[in-house]
């Protein structure tokens, strides 16, 4: 039954392309250590720990429980494609395993030294957004701030009050100046089409579930405001407990990105 959920290995339809350039990237000999599905977060470990946001509702049944340690990760990384959210969040997870450690950024990117640790991205871009139009996909804790200094419409599959649900992207995007979107929509299939109507906005994928790769900016996303795990013990443990937002007081940590950050080789 799961199986039909998930698409082919390949395909040659387009809106499965950034899914399948991420997936090719992973070499072919890394292994899952082990994986995780927190009550917040969805872990992988491999050469490091990658993560993604637990679907917050749908079938709550892991299928392939048991057997994901020993796999080679891009195989686990392929569940990026499943329409099973819970999959889909591992196959994620799985690819910030490779993406998103300290040794993958290090050959990628040139991060300075002393960055603000932690800092949201709606606080380190108010001043580039104060007085235009923007949207964010996903309702983020911390908007209200964003709120009072732009003309802020929020995206939401679950709206809250003031939110648009997410269908509204098709009436919203078009003339929109600066465009945050959650990582959570590479979970849910939905992220192809939202760069397609965004692309005259400047696109920042922001969240932990976000793959931190220069291959982003060649599909039309302008930055990067994803997560690292700093101490995977530390983080492996807060996630095991229950951890919420506050899994960047233990172990991960805020990373942003533009191309001046990218290391050509």
């Amino acid at each position: 039954m799961t199986n039909s959920l998930r698409p082919p290995q390949s395909s040659s339809t387009s809106k499965w392309e950034i899914y399948d350039q991420l997936i090719a990237q992973i070499p072919e000999d890394k292994v899952v250590a082990d994986a995780m599905f927190g009550i917040h977060w969805t872990l992988v470990r491999s050469e490091g720990v990658g993560m993604a946001m637990t679907p917050p509702a749908g079938d709550r049944s892991i299928p392939g429980a048991g057997s994901f340690k020993g796999r080679p990760l891009r195989e686990l990384a392929n569940l990026a494609k499943s329409w099973h959210p819970y999959e889909a969040a591992l196959g994620v997870a799985a690819l910030n395993a490779h993406y998103n450690t300290q040794a993958t950024l290090a050959e990628q990117w040139a991060i300075p030294p002393d960055p603000p640790v932690n800092e949201s991205i709606f606080t380190t871009m108010k001043e580039q957004v104060a007085g235009k139009k923007v949207t964010v996909v996903g309702h983020f804790p911390d908007l209200e701030p964003l709120g009072r200094i732009c003309q802020l419409s929020i995206l939401e599959r679950h709206p809250l009050n003031g939110d648009f649900p997410d269908p509204a992207c098709e009436y919203i995007l078009e003339d929109q100046d600066s465009l945050f979107i959650t990582g959570v929509t590479l979970i849910n299939k939905t992220l192809p089409r939202l760069l397609e109507l965004g692309h005259r906005t400047q696109i920042v994928l922001v969240g932990p579930s976000v793959p931190l790769t220069p291959q982003w900016f060649e599909w039309g996303v302008a930055s990067l405001a994803g997560t690292t795990v700093m101490d995977g013990d530390r983080v492996w443990m807060h996630v095991a407990q229950g951890g919420d937002r506050s899994v960047f007081n233990h172990g991960a940590r805020m990373v942003k990105l533009s191309p001046k950050n990218q290391i050509h080789t």
